[in-house]
Protein backbone atom coordinates (compact mmCIF):
# COMPACT_ATOMS: atom_id res chain seq x y z
CA UNK A 1 0.00 0.00 0.00
CA UNK A 2 2.69 2.41 0.83
CA UNK A 3 4.17 1.40 -2.68
CA UNK A 4 1.65 2.39 -4.34
CA UNK A 5 0.62 5.49 -2.34
CA UNK A 6 4.37 6.77 -2.53
CA UNK A 7 4.73 6.31 -6.84
CA UNK A 8 0.96 8.57 -6.58
CA UNK A 9 2.75 11.20 -5.23
CA UNK A 10 5.89 11.08 -7.85
CA UNK A 11 3.63 11.79 -10.43
CA UNK A 12 1.73 14.89 -8.03
CA UNK A 13 4.97 16.12 -7.93
CA UNK A 14 6.44 15.93 -11.28
CA UNK A 15 2.87 17.85 -12.20
CA UNK A 16 4.08 20.35 -9.57
CA UNK A 17 7.45 20.59 -11.06
CA UNK A 18 6.32 20.74 -14.75
CA UNK A 19 2.87 23.35 -14.57
CA UNK A 20 0.94 20.79 -15.26
CA UNK A 21 -0.96 21.86 -11.86
CA UNK A 22 -4.69 22.53 -11.46
CA UNK A 23 -6.01 26.04 -12.73
CA UNK A 24 -9.77 26.09 -10.91
CA UNK A 25 -12.37 28.18 -12.48
CA UNK A 26 -10.50 29.93 -15.25
CA UNK A 27 -11.53 26.70 -17.98
CA UNK A 28 -8.64 24.51 -16.80
CA UNK A 29 -8.77 21.85 -14.79
CA UNK A 30 -8.93 21.42 -10.85
CA UNK A 31 -6.37 20.56 -8.72
CA UNK A 32 -8.22 17.70 -7.51
CA UNK A 33 -9.16 16.56 -10.95
CA UNK A 34 -5.41 17.02 -12.08
CA UNK A 35 -4.35 14.61 -8.95
CA UNK A 36 -7.07 12.07 -9.91
CA UNK A 37 -5.51 11.81 -13.43
CA UNK A 38 -1.95 11.70 -12.69
CA UNK A 39 -2.62 9.37 -9.79
CA UNK A 40 -4.60 7.13 -12.09
CA UNK A 41 -2.26 6.92 -14.87
CA UNK A 42 0.68 6.58 -12.21
CA UNK A 43 -1.43 3.90 -10.27
CA UNK A 44 -2.57 2.03 -13.62
CA UNK A 45 1.60 2.08 -15.01
CA UNK A 46 2.91 0.35 -11.69
CA UNK A 47 -0.15 -1.76 -11.17
CA UNK A 48 0.91 -2.83 -15.11
CA UNK A 49 4.11 -3.78 -13.67
CA UNK A 50 2.61 -6.34 -11.30
CA UNK A 51 1.98 -9.94 -11.75
CA UNK A 52 1.47 -11.47 -15.58
CA UNK A 53 -1.19 -12.86 -17.36
CA UNK A 54 -4.83 -12.13 -16.24
CA UNK A 55 -3.81 -10.97 -12.75
CA UNK A 56 -1.52 -8.13 -14.31
CA UNK A 57 -4.94 -6.61 -16.24
CA UNK A 58 -6.67 -6.55 -12.60
CA UNK A 59 -2.83 -4.98 -11.15
CA UNK A 60 -3.28 -2.57 -14.03
CA UNK A 61 -7.21 -1.54 -13.02
CA UNK A 62 -6.37 -1.61 -9.48
CA UNK A 63 -3.96 0.68 -9.56
CA UNK A 64 -5.50 3.12 -11.92
CA UNK A 65 -8.39 3.53 -9.46
CA UNK A 66 -6.37 3.22 -6.15
CA UNK A 67 -3.87 6.13 -8.09
CA UNK A 68 -6.88 8.12 -8.93
CA UNK A 69 -8.30 7.90 -5.34
CA UNK A 70 -5.08 8.99 -3.52
CA UNK A 71 -4.24 11.48 -6.37
CA UNK A 72 -7.28 13.43 -6.32
CA UNK A 73 -7.34 13.79 -2.36
CA UNK A 74 -4.04 15.25 -2.49
CA UNK A 75 -4.81 17.38 -4.88
CA UNK A 76 -7.70 18.65 -3.39
CA UNK A 77 -5.44 19.20 -0.26
CA UNK A 78 -2.74 21.10 -1.47
CA UNK A 79 -3.27 24.54 -2.76
CA UNK A 80 -1.74 27.18 -5.74
CA UNK A 81 0.66 28.51 -3.00
CA UNK A 82 1.78 24.88 -1.56
CA UNK A 83 2.28 23.47 -4.91
CA UNK A 84 4.73 26.52 -5.57
CA UNK A 85 6.53 26.10 -2.50
CA UNK A 86 7.33 22.63 -3.35
CA UNK A 87 8.11 23.08 -6.90
CA UNK A 88 10.78 26.08 -6.15
CA UNK A 89 12.17 24.08 -2.79
CA UNK A 90 12.67 20.82 -4.85
CA UNK A 91 14.45 22.63 -8.12
CA UNK A 92 16.83 24.87 -5.45
CA UNK A 93 17.41 21.38 -3.73
CA UNK A 94 17.97 19.49 -6.71
CA UNK A 95 20.39 22.36 -7.76
CA UNK A 96 22.04 23.75 -4.68
CA UNK A 97 22.23 21.57 -1.90
CA UNK A 98 24.69 18.57 -1.07
CA UNK A 99 23.75 15.38 -0.91
CA UNK A 100 21.72 14.14 2.14
CA UNK A 101 21.14 17.85 3.24
CA UNK A 102 17.12 19.02 3.51
CA UNK A 103 15.73 21.44 2.32
CA UNK A 104 12.42 22.65 3.86
CA UNK A 105 9.50 25.06 2.80
CA UNK A 106 6.13 25.68 4.97
CA UNK A 107 3.46 28.29 3.94
CA UNK A 108 2.21 29.74 6.53
CA UNK A 109 -1.82 30.72 5.30
CA UNK A 110 -1.98 26.74 4.89
CA UNK A 111 0.17 24.96 7.49
CA UNK A 112 1.21 22.89 5.17
CA UNK A 113 5.04 21.82 4.82
CA UNK A 114 7.84 19.66 3.27
CA UNK A 115 11.21 18.74 2.98
CA UNK A 116 13.32 17.43 -0.34
CA UNK A 117 16.40 15.52 0.47
CA UNK A 118 18.53 15.25 -2.69
CA UNK A 119 21.14 12.03 -2.83
CA UNK A 120 24.21 12.16 -4.86
CA UNK A 121 24.00 12.82 -8.87
CA UNK A 122 24.75 10.48 -11.75
CA UNK A 123 25.12 10.15 -15.57
CA UNK A 124 22.16 9.00 -17.26
CA UNK A 125 22.45 5.84 -20.22
CA UNK A 126 22.33 9.42 -22.52
CA UNK A 127 24.35 11.69 -20.72
CA UNK A 128 22.08 13.36 -18.56
CA UNK A 129 23.61 14.72 -15.22
CA UNK A 130 20.51 12.83 -12.87
CA UNK A 131 19.76 13.19 -8.92
CA UNK A 132 17.64 10.72 -7.12
CA UNK A 133 15.53 12.56 -3.90
CA UNK A 134 12.93 11.94 -1.34
CA UNK A 135 10.24 14.37 -1.01
CA UNK A 136 8.17 14.95 2.42
CA UNK A 137 5.11 16.83 2.75
CA UNK A 138 2.94 17.51 5.63
CA UNK A 139 -1.11 18.17 5.32
CA UNK A 140 -3.37 18.27 8.23
CA UNK A 141 -0.51 16.07 10.61
CA UNK A 142 -0.43 13.56 8.37
CA UNK A 143 2.90 13.12 6.90
CA UNK A 144 3.78 11.28 3.56
CA UNK A 145 7.00 10.23 1.93
CA UNK A 146 7.71 9.54 -2.00
CA UNK A 147 11.49 8.65 -3.60
CA UNK A 148 12.12 9.43 -7.15
CA UNK A 149 14.66 11.18 -9.66
CA UNK A 150 15.28 13.78 -11.83
CA UNK A 151 17.45 14.97 -14.74
CA UNK A 152 18.50 18.46 -15.34
CA UNK A 153 17.32 20.26 -18.97
CA UNK A 154 19.46 21.89 -20.79
CA UNK A 155 18.10 25.09 -19.59
CA UNK A 156 19.51 23.90 -15.76
CA UNK A 157 15.56 23.21 -14.41
CA UNK A 158 15.10 19.23 -12.94
CA UNK A 159 12.86 16.77 -14.89
CA UNK A 160 11.08 13.82 -13.02
CA UNK A 161 11.80 10.85 -14.40
CA UNK A 162 10.33 8.52 -12.20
Amino acid sequence: MKRWLSSGLIFVFAATLSGCAGQGRSGGITKETGGTVLGGIAGGVLGSRVGKGRGRTVATIAGAILGGVLGGAIGKQLDERDRLLMARTTQTSLEKAPSGRRTAWRNPDTGHSGTVTPEPSYKSSNGDTCRPYTQTIQVGGKSETAKGSACRNPDGTWRIIR
